[in-house]
């Protein structure tokens, strides 16, 4: 009986995808949950399975663009159980016995020095004694074919885009006609983190399976300075503010079909490791497109690492309908003025854009202000700013 693949709905509010790639050619044999096709939508890329043994009949080409629910290709089961055939075993032939090729004394020589081996000159110029004559006129052709691919190349490529790249060029152009976007930056010094990374990252890695990461410091500083600051934590609705009592947060991370931003939900109740091992998880799975459309939607504040590409200061656009994302960027060792003194440090831009229409100077500044603080004293995450003296001291 024939069976039809179809696609699946990703999400409710899609209704349309584009069929990008197929994995198999069309009448090839494919066995049950094995991955055919890879299909976009406009918030992430997923693959379709075959739901049986059996062979496929392609029905849609890569690149078209289709309503969810399409017939893209028919299997017929059982195809493969009745091909499957026992193995019988036969004798092996004896191995054929090959001709030594004769070399001369000179030949050898030219050989060791030019690094060429016996089978590239019989392959060139056949099973004859090799001599330097041979030996000259295949490194003289290999000389040749060098310079040929050394020639300019004038030709283009033209491509369509996909859904999913299409969208994130619209969302990119509405926030910047559509909110009111202002940049504020500062620095932080990474020295105490850096320190307590070098000390503890091996303890850490025993004990959780992952290491110490910079974003993870980050994070557990940005839940905490948005209890100071929770203007930061809301967005425009309409005619209204909608504020939020719980931290979700999205991490940006660059996948094979463009940028998605995974979302940690109540990143304010977990502690690092455990931020450690969410975004292990979910960075993991969006660059294997395996992420999925619930995990990146419904945050609230979002943070983007462009340093790992080695960034050392930009402006990072709104993820809409957010109103503040967080740029962090490469970490360099740089000269600073340290009780008189000038110290060389390993300092980080940071760069919070934000929607001047909800927040104001005031509350982009100080957020950002005590972002650095947490991260140049780590500590104060554990006593949620205050001094750990006066706290001691009861004071």
């Amino acid at each position: 009986m024939t069976i039809e693949i179809k696609v699946p709905s990703p999400g409710e509010s899609i209704t349309q995808v584009q069929l990008v790639k197929w994995l198999i050619a069309d009448g090839e044999e494919v066995e049950k949950d094995q991955e055919v096709v890879e299909i976009d939508s406009d918030k992430a890329s997923f693959p379709i399975a075959a739901p049986d043994d059996g062979v496929i009949k392609i029905l849609v080409e890569e690149g078209e663009t289709i309503a969810v629910g399409t017939v893209i290709a028919t299997l017929e089961p059982g195809i493969l159980k009745e091909k499957k055939q026992p193995v019988i075993k036969t004798e092996t032939p004896a191995p054929e016995v090959t001709r030594e090729v004769p070399v001369s004394p000179l030949a050898e020589k030219l050989l060791k020095e030019s690094k060429v081996t016996k089978e590239e000159i019989t392959s060139f110029s056949g099973d004859k004694r090799i001599t330097k004559k041979e030996i000259a006129l295949f490194l003289r052709s290999k000389k040749e074919k060098q310079v040929e691919k050394k020639q300019p190349s004038r030709e283009t490529e033209r491509k369509k885009l996909s859904t999913l790249r299409l969208k994130v060029a619209e969302r990119l152009v509405s926030v910047k006609n559509e909110t009111a976007m202002l940049t504020t930056f500062n620095e932080a010094n990474m020295r105490a983190v850096l320190d307590i990374k070098k000390r503890y990252n091996d303890s850490f890695k025993e004990k959780f399976g992952v290491g110490i990461g910079i974003i993870s410091f980050f994070t557990k500083a940005v839940t905490l300075a948005l209890k100071n600051y929770p203007q930061v934590n809301s967005m425009i609705d309409g005619e209204e503010q909608l504020s939020f009592n719980y931290v979700d947060i999205g991490i940006a991370v660059s996948a094979p079909k463009g940028l998605v931003v995974p979302v940690i939900r109540n990143a304010e109740m977990l502690s690092l490791a455990e931020i450690e091992l969410k975004i292990k998880e979910l960075a993991g799975r969006a660059r294997e497109n395996r992420i999925t459309i619930d995990e990146m939607q419904g945050g609230t504040f979002t943070i983007s690492n462009g340093g790992v590409f080695g960034s050392l200061l930009s402006t990072p656009i709104l993820n809409p309908p957010q109103s503040a994302i967080l740029g962090l960027h490469k970490i360099m060792d740089r000269p600073i003025a340290v009780d008189g003194r000038v110290e060389i440090h390993p300092m980080m831009y940071l760069a919070l854009s934000y929607d001047h229409r909800i927040i104001d100077g005031r509350e982009s500044v100080g957020f950002l202000v005590k972002i650095k603080e947490y991260i140049e004293d780590p500590i104060k995450m554990l006593t949620e700013g205050e001094d750990p003296v006066q706290i001691l001291l009861d004071l």
